[in-house]
């Protein structure tokens, strides 16, 4: 009997709180929103405020990609002593190019 009455005081206590949980607002949900595309593959949306905005991918995965075979480029080109520097140098322009290319260049406005 004293469980039941723990778990019935715990389920009174929690259900309040639940509901007291803000929403989101309109603006972050987007499954009411429809997506249009550009004839360059695009996806965009008109917002509550008229303007349009667009989702595109900020060049996270080119870059980590581009920096691992950036590091394996390097490593093969410079073959003297411990060739850390070919390493890095190749690391740091594989992610420079592999980021431009992931993010395509595309301007939404």
């Amino acid at each position: 009997m004293k469980k039941t009455l723990l778990a019935l005081t715990a389920a009174s206590m929690a259900l309040p709180a639940s509901l007291a949980l803000p929403t989101a607002p309109a603006e972050a949900r987007h499954h009411a929103t429809r997506y249009y595309t550009a004839s360059n593959g695009v996806r965009y949306w008109r917002g509550s405020d008229g303007r349009y905005h667009c989702r595109r991918s900020n060049g996270t995965v080119g870059l980590i990609i581009g920096a691992a075979g950036g590091a394996l480029v390097g490593r093969a080109v410079d073959t003297h002593g411990s060739r850390t520097t070919g390493t890095v140098i190749g690391a740091a322009a594989g992610a420079l190019l592999g980021r431009s290319v992931a993010r395509n260049h595309v301007r939404c406005r």
